[in-house]
């Protein structure tokens, strides 16, 4: 009887605070199908922006690396004072992210000389073990709990280094393995379809299910904006890549926009996400 009067009462407690503290909200959001259009454009964005940012106006990836970051940290100190998701600052930070960690990719092969299987190699352990660390501190991996500043800290962290292996990994297919970019892009699709069939026949976890086409999205986009914007020769489009970044930028703007309209994409917390 004392042990169920004292959890009552910190039921009781908790609901009192929650109550007093107004509604929790998630803070990004709910995974739907203009979500995963959006996302893929904005890979797309970060591959094709990052290669005219550096070699069209002559920045060179050092220079460049150090503006884009620093955009990146004033998006995101934006993003983490919504408490909420808001459409137009959760993708602008998306975005630039989606540029660093190409950058970040670019730089060490670039600059440093790394193989890209080392480099995919190492954004692969450095992300398992983001996730190792979030999951022994908040039990979870769940996108439908991020309400604490810990938890979106992870997110983030999560998210540039998704970006950053699939940049190494994206290359390293098409470039590396000389696939091609549209090869390449197939493949990647055919994973994800793969991947998205497993999950609706009820054999795959879906917090599993959303991490892994999350990041091979990231190769994919980036695979479609090497193929339309790289020269003929070199096996593109030969569109360049300030067309190609225009063209997807404005797509994004669309999709923000429509977002916004239909939908403000809210989800308030639930303790009882996995």
């Amino acid at each position: 009887m004392a042990i169920s009067s004292t959890t009552d009462a910190r039921f009781e407690i908790e609901t009192h605070k929650r109550a007093q503290e107004g509604p929790v909200y998630n803070r990004v959001p709910q995974v739907t199908w203009d979500f995963w259009v959006i996302k893929l454009l904005a890979v797309t964005v970060g591959e094709t922006a990052a290669d005219f940012i550096n070699q069209s106006l002559g920045l060179g990836l050092s220079m460049t690396s150090l503006l884009m970051s620093g955009f990146l940290v004033l998006a995101l100190i934006w993003q983490f004072r919504q408490k909420r998701y808001v459409p137009a600052v959760y993708w602008t930070a998306v975005v630039l992210i989606s540029v660093v960690g190409t950058l970040i990719s670019d730089n060490l092969v670039d600059n440093l000389g790394y193989a890209l299987s080392t480099t995919t190699t190492v954004f692969g352990i450095a992300l398992a073990a983001v996730f190792a660390g979030w999951y022994a501190l908040e039990k979870t991996l769940s996108i439908h709990t991020i309400y604490t500043f810990r938890r979106e800290a992870f997110y983030w962290l999560a998210i540039l280094f998704t970006f950053a292996l699939g940049t190494s990994a994206g290359d390293q297919l098409s470039e590396g393995l000389q696939l091609g970019y549209l090869l390449s892009a197939f493949i990647y699709a055919g994973v994800i379809a793969a991947i998205a069939v497993v999950f609706f026949a009820g054999k795959m976890n879906g917090i599993l299910a959303f991490w892994l086409c999350y990041i091979l999205t990231r190769p994919a986009g980036a695979s479609i904006g090497d193929y339309l914007s790289q020269p003929v020769p070199d096996g593109g489009l030969g569109l360049g890549t300030v067309i190609t970044s225009l063209i997807f930028l404005a797509a994004i703007v669309v999709t923000v926009v429509y977002m916004s309209v239909s939908h403000d994409g809210d989800e308030l917390r639930d303790d009882t996400a996995a």
